[in-house]
């Protein structure tokens, strides 16, 4: 999650539910990192609730790992962490350690790991660097490889002015904006309804 700089890195960012609530994350000073707000992923946490507790996740270009801490802080069973950026993925490991988390963190190019992983992920979370344009083809790299459980919830974060085009089986399901940024709830055709 690497794109236009933002305000709120370098430093701490803090886990704002479940049983890591208040833990703070140390954040790289990296150009162009750009962590999910605490209003929006309060927000997506809201929405998630009613599936999250014992989900398997994927959190692609995880940057300061924020969503995917917030989903084992919550009840996930299980989160995979996947950055390119070999600084980023250390930080995040020792994050992880401190926080006596014991999960895999992938230093790999999103589409690569897409490819060659044989995970099956109950909601993934997809906030890509904004300027490299990535949504279309690890979307379809996450169907063409069946990355996503039958049920699949999956959270896209773009730029307002960002077009994409996604799957036709992910309908939309809820989604709000945050400045210059859309944030998007989407659900594998199949899902159930109970969100």
């Amino acid at each position: 999650m690497v794109s236009p700089r933002s305000s709120s890195a370098p430093g701490k960012l803090r886990i704002i539910g479940g049983s890591l609530r208040g833990s703070r994350l140390s954040v790289s000073d990296t150009a162009g990192l750009r962590p999910t707000p605490d209003r929006v992923r309060e927000t997506l946490f809201n929405w998630l609730a009613p599936v999250i507790d014992g989900a398997h996740c994927l959190d692609l270009f995880a940057g300061t790992g924020a969503l995917g801490i917030e989903a084992l802080s919550r009840g996930a069973a299980q989160v995979d962490f996947v950055e390119s950026d070999a600084k980023l993925a250390a930080l995040l490991r020792e994050n992880l350690a401190r926080l006596k988390q014991d999960v895999r963190v992938h230093v790999a190019d999103a589409l690569r790991f897409a490819a060659q992983d044989d995970g099956r992920y109950d909601i993934v979370f997809l906030d890509p660097p904004f300027a490299a344009d990535a949504w279309t083809p690890i979307a379809q790299a996450l169907e063409m490889h069946e990355r996503l459980a039958a049920a699949a919830w999956i959270y896209v974060e773009s730029a307002v002015s960002a077009t994409f085009e996604l799957p036709p089986n992910w309908q939309p399901h809820r989604e709000g904006r945050a400045g210059d940024v859309r944030y998007a709830l989407y659900r594998r055709a199949g899902a159930s309804a109970k969100l």
